[in-house]
């Protein structure tokens, strides 16, 4: 099927008002509990996902295994990142025995997982797919220039996505405005994907182990 360059850039919207949807009436309206929440969010977001690698025909395999050393080491470094700013929050309880061990499996790797892929991958892809159409990728001044919209609309879509929680619509927006868009740099720069999957789920599993009651980077939080 033939497609045209501004499809993609729908799909990029549509990721920022699922996303708003989904934290707005499951967090803010609803108000459930963390572990409850990720049902419908990773089921939902999953789902949206999905439809998007069937209709541009993407291969998660190739995409995986291009540049997949540079992408490995840029996880690496960009989780020092995100680890550091999770270790310098207050401290709260944390789970122990099973309850700890699956709070780390869905808290940590599944929710973490969804978040990069939502939040960073697609935007990013889409938005390189969609120029690529344009001839915009064929020479650096182009590939320089699609970065720059391919990290806009990646802090675009994470805006809508953590607006739609309660607890960052009086403030504290910049903090995963600017996170995010640190580990969406290292999928830049990394042309790998595994640079902003594995430093977002290092994120979510510090958080899990330094407190997810207190860690800004675990909502819901009421």
């Amino acid at each position: 099927m033939n497609k045209v360059w501004y499809f993609y850039l729908g799909w990029i919207a549509t990721a920022g008002v699922l996303g708003f949807a989904i934290s707005a009436f499951f967090a803010g309206v609803l108000r459930l509990p963390r572990s409850v929440y990720l049902i419908p969010y990773v089921g939902l977001a999953g789902l949206f996902l999905y439809a998007y690698a069937r209709w541009s025909g993407l291969s998660l395999g190739n995409l995986l295994r291009h540049n997949w050393p540079w992408g490995l080491i840029g996880g690496l470094l960009f989780a020092v990142f995100t680890v550091k700013n999770v270790l310098s929050q207050p401290v709260s309880p944390k789970s122990d025995g099973f309850l700890l061990v699956f709070d780390l499996l869905w808290l940590g790797v599944i929710y973490g997982l969804v978040d990069a892929l939502l939040l960073s991958v697609l935007p990013v892809l889409a938005t390189w797919q969609a120029f690529t159409l344009l001839n915009w990728t064929g020479n650096l001044p182009g590939k320089i220039l699609v970065g720059v919209v391919a990290v806009i609309a990646s802090l675009l879509v994470t805006a809508a996505y953590h607006l739609g929680y309660p607890e960052y619509r009086s403030g504290g927006l910049l903090g995963p405005v600017i996170g995010n868009t640190a580990m969406t740099l290292g999928y830049l720069i990394t042309n790998n994907p595994l640079a902003a999957i594995l430093s977002h789920i290092a994120m979510h599993i510090a958080g899990i182990l330094h407190g997810p009651a207190s860690v800004m980077q675990l909502p819901p939080h009421y």
